[in-house]
């Protein structure tokens, strides 16, 4: 069942983010989202397992012969390229139906961000947490990791090499120059915590994913990310206007989405 979105009819979401009540209530973890989500105002104006049940989403069918063989050895024979050390297990590429057995939560700055073992991200390098598994998972992964680290200082390194190459980057870079690099303050998980994903489109070169998230004040928001597989890894493809999110909503529960199980998600 695909959630069902329900705009505050005040036009809460249409305020500019300092505006909005979720980001007074709960700044410091809303800030990244609400901050993007903003971009393209901003670009006009400069010129452990507990789990839901989730959507009945079909992964696209992949052409690909080396589906089913860890990436960086096609059956060709060929390398294919991936970043230095990099190598994962791409074999799955199921649907995820329920949070993942090696699911772990890392911190970062205020925030608590899921992780695996086996989706990855498998290296850290400062803000740049990379090397996804190019299955559904990894790209959800991806999604939450990326999106995560633009709040601060740390965006600018995260979009040199974690964005798809393209306008939409540009205008993200030319927009998000321009704003303040607010760094959240408070316990992490304190402000707010993802709390699932609809996996909305995949296919081995994009995927398309809803994230869940529960602000501190108990409000469900969401906010849908796409992200392409590009240089040997997923990276985060912004709109053409540079936002990061293609939309935001204020739903009223968990219904349709695969919940994250751990402390971070239940």
């Amino acid at each position: 069942m695909s959630p069902r979105s329900r705009r505050n009819n005040s036009g809460e979401w249409e305020k500019p983010f300092w505006q909005q009540t979720g980001w007074l209530l709960s700044a410091g973890f809303f800030l990244v989202l609400a901050l993007l989500g903003c971009f393209a105002v901003f670009a006009d104006d400069d010129g452990d397992t507990n789990a839901g049940q989730g959507p009945e989403v079909t992964a696209a069918p992949s052409s690909d012969p080396a589906q089913g063989t860890p990436s960086g050895k096609p059956s060709n024979g060929t390398e294919e390229p991936r970043p230095a050390g990099c190598r994962t297990d791409d074999s799955d590429q199921a649907v995820p139906p329920k949070s993942p057995a090696d699911l772990k939560w890392k911190v970062y700055q205020t925030e608590l961000v899921p992780v695996s073992a086996t989706a990855g991200p498998l290296q850290y390098d400062g803000a740049v947490w990379s090397c996804f598994a190019r299955t559904p998972l990894g790209a959800v992964f991806a999604v939450h990791s990326i999106s995560t680290k633009m709040g601060g200082s740390d965006w600018k390194v995260v979009v040199e090499k974690q964005f798809a190459r393209g306008s939409g980057t540009e205008a993200l870079k030319k927009a998000r120059a321009g704003m303040p690099e607010e760094v959240a303050s408070g316990a992490p998980g304190s402000n707010g915590t993802y709390v699932g994903f609809n996996l909305v489109t995949y296919d081995k070169d994009r995927a398309t994913v809803m994230m869940l998230m529960r602000l501190a004040e108990g409000q469900y928001v969401t906010g849908t990310i796409s992200v392409l597989w590009e240089d040997g890894d997923w990276k985060l493809r912004p709109t053409l206007s540079g936002s990061i999110t293609e939309n935001m909503s204020q739903i009223g529960g968990t219904d349709g989405f695969v919940l994250w199980g751990g402390e971070g998600g239940s």
